[in-house]
């Protein structure tokens, strides 16, 4: 992981995510749904709920909004039914790209999506054309000025807890876990008082390529766009940023 971060300027990354925040709240409220309507609204047997409301609370969304979520969602009125879709594709120069997206309408998400490919040199591909390249790994992101605890220390902790992989990046720490092990990583440094600036379940690149600047900013165009998008809940590729 070391190197490739998506934090490597954390200043600028919590600048677009409040930018967007009602957006983002948005999408964490569909999860919820998602999570509810699966799995049932207590997370203590909802390993799902739990993770999502994990990543929740790691993009600041109040408590009261995610209990609401929750409560909406479980209510016997509520007739909202999302299902989950993924696509595969090529960014420019062939730079892999996974969507993960949340829909009630598999033509509408498909036809936007393939949109937003198409208007930035890209293209659709089919189910399984790129997800061999990436790995499915718990991913915990920390701002090391956000925790008084060392860096060895911190990574004892995860270490111990079962993670794979400890990592330093510039502003800071990367933990990197199987699925299987990412929620008990994740409540055992919730236990010590730490906070997340990222915690969920992502798929990771094991190789990376790198663009030219016009591939660069037509990838960036491309991440956007699809970002941009109601449906669309997650965003992966292997270009090296």
């Amino acid at each position: 992981m070391s190197g490739h971060s998506k934090w490597h300027n954390i200043a600028a990354k919590k600048g677009k995510a409040d930018a967007a925040r009602g957006k983002i709240f948005t999408k964490l409220g569909r999860e919820l749904l998602v999570a509810v309507k699966q799995g049932g609204p207590d997370p203590a047997g909802n390993s799902k709920l739990k993770d999502v409301i994990a990543k929740c609370k790691a993009a600041n969304m109040p408590n009261d909004t995610i209990n609401n979520a929750i409560k909406k969602a479980s209510g016997a009125g509520n007739s909202e039914n999302y299902e989950e879709v993924t696509y595969e594709g090529y960014g420019p120069n062939g730079v892999a790209v996974i969507v993960e997206a949340s829909t009630d309408n598999r033509n509408r998400t498909a036809s936007d999506v393939r949109h937003a490919f198409d208007k930035c040199g890209g293209n659709l591909g089919t189910t399984g054309c790129v997800s061999y390249l990436f790995e499915r790994k718990g991913i915990i992101v920390i701002d090391k000025t956000a925790t008084n605890k060392s860096e060895d220390d911190l990574m004892m902790l995860a270490l111990e807890a079962g993670a794979e992989d400890f990592s330093n990046e510039e502003e800071c720490y990367e933990i990197t876990t199987s699925p299987e092990d990412f929620s008990s990583v994740r409540e055992a440094l919730e236990k010590e008082g730490i906070e997340f600036l990222e915690a969920e379940i992502q798929m990771v690149a094991n190789t990376y390529v790198t663009l030219d600047e016009k591939g660069s900013e037509r990838m960036q165009r491309l991440i956007d766009m699809l970002e941009d998008l109601d449906d669309v809940m997650n965003v992966y590729h292997n270009w090296e940023e």
